[in-house]
């Protein structure tokens, strides 16, 4: 455990001195700051108007689960760049060979990085979907149903963290990095299609997007999140954030399956790998 937790810190580190970190915190802050603005004077001109607590209560809620889709998208994006380079590139640089050289275990370089970059992404997602909730209760006394559905943000976070560095064991940096957005590019379309048959009733619709969530769960478990943060009523109504075919329990379970194998299975086959 202490070879772990040492190279877990020396990818923090690694992280804080290429300033990942920081431009992360920075960008991140203006973002939180941006939202609080525009969600006040939103906020304000809405009770300007005169509207109703209930139309203000649906509209604090839209706001929220467009800010929280915003985190789910940066997420998405802080995970593949920040973990994209750490095995494809090291091996291409040689550098990985001043570590395996030492006693240390393959698969303790693989475990301590993924650990290292998997408490970056929870810190980063902490910070930003923690914020958006925060600025929503001070504004406005709001939250939303079931809060700590905002927790399946970390899940997709890790299922996209254990999928690079498996590619990372495979191919190359850029070979890697577009595998990782070309997937998520599938998983965001095959879910606009589930939506749209779900509206339609196309039952060969739903399915295809059910089975690009299988193959990518990561916008499933937005979509789930999503469905738990919404008012019952709202959430049966066309959404760009949402939708009306929410994915099962279910799903959850097997993108934390999905996680898991694709981590074991960086392990295995970095332990095989010729470096």
């Amino acid at each position: 455990m202490h070879t772990i937790r040492t190279i877990t810190w020396l990818t923090f580190r690694e992280a804080w001195r290429r300033r990942m970190v920081q431009v992360a915190l920075v960008l991140g802050s203006l973002f939180l700051l941006l939202f609080g603005v525009g969600f006040r004077l939103i906020d304000g001109s809405m009770r300007n108007q005169g509207i109703s607590a209930l139309q203000l209560r649906f509209s604090y809620n839209l706001l929220l689960i467009a800010g929280l889709y915003v985190v789910h998208f940066l997420t998405v994006m802080l995970a593949i760049f920040a973990s994209v380079d750490t095995i494809a590139g090291e091996i291409a640089s040689h550098t990985i060979q001043a570590i395996v050289t030492k006693p240390v275990a393959r698969w303790q370089i693989v475990l301590g990085k993924w650990c290292g970059y998997a408490a970056m992404l929870l810190v980063y997602l902490a910070l930003l979907g923690g914020g958006i909730l925060a600025i929503v209760y001070a504004l406005a006394g709001y939250l939303p149903p079931n809060p700590a559905a905002v927790l399946l943000l970390a899940l997709e976070a890790l299922v996209l963290l254990s999928l690079s560095l498996l590619g990372g064991t495979f191919v190359s940096t850029l070979t890697n990095g577009v595998m990782l957005f070309m997937l998520y590019g599938v998983a965001f379309i095959g879910a606009w299609v589930e939506q749209i048959g779900a509206l339609l009733q196309s039952h060969a619709a739903v399915n295809v997007g059910i089975v690009t969530s299988l193959v990518m769960p990561v916008e499933a478990l937005w979509r789930r999140a999503a469905f738990l943060m919404q008012p019952q009523v709202a959430s049966a109504l066309p959404s760009p954030f949402g939708g009306t075919s929410p994915p099962s329990p279910a799903m959850v379970i097997y993108a934390g399956v999905y996680a898991l194998v694709a981590l074991g299975l960086a392990l295995a086959n970095f332990q095989r790998r010729d470096l």
